[in-house]
């Protein structure tokens, strides 16, 4: 699996080069063991422009846990500026966000395809990247 990661505070970039079937932790992306959230927000992009034919899982799905209990998170899902998912989490070490198959499919472009997830958390947080996981592709 050769995926482009560019890492900045507040900001993972993850290009997908080939369709990768089943679930994949951040760790295995390559992230960090552990990745410090500093002042609550955090955006991931994942690129999957150019990587040929595929298709999505029956729910795509991301999994994102976190180092300690958070009273409220807020996620949002944009994919190719249009907002698929915005919801509150409330209490606890992690996120499970459950993706429609049918409406992202209905978004793609011929080159440019962009999932980008935005959260804001009330404080700083480490995020477990060997426990956090995406499942996108069969």
């Amino acid at each position: 699996m050769s995926n482009t990661v560019n890492i900045e505070q507040g900001e993972i970039y993850i290009k997908f080069n080939s369709p990768t079937t089943g679930k994949l932790s951040l760790k295995s992306l390559g992230l960090n063991e552990n990745y410090k959230i500093e002042g609550g927000f955090l955006r991931i992009v994942f690129d999957f422009e150019g990587i040929g034919e595929h298709d999505y899982f029956k729910v795509p799905t991301i999994e994102i846990e976190y180092d300690q209990e958070v009273p409220e998170t807020h996620w949002q899902c944009d994919f190719n500026e249009e907002t698929i998912l915005d919801k509150t989490d409330h209490y606890g070490h992690s996120t499970v966000i459950l993706l429609n198959r049918d409406k992202i499919a209905s978004l793609e472009h011929h080159h440019q395809n962009k999932l980008v997830l935005h959260a804001e958390f009330p404080e700083e947080v480490n995020l477990l990247t060997e426990k956090s996981m995406v499942n996108f592709f069969k």
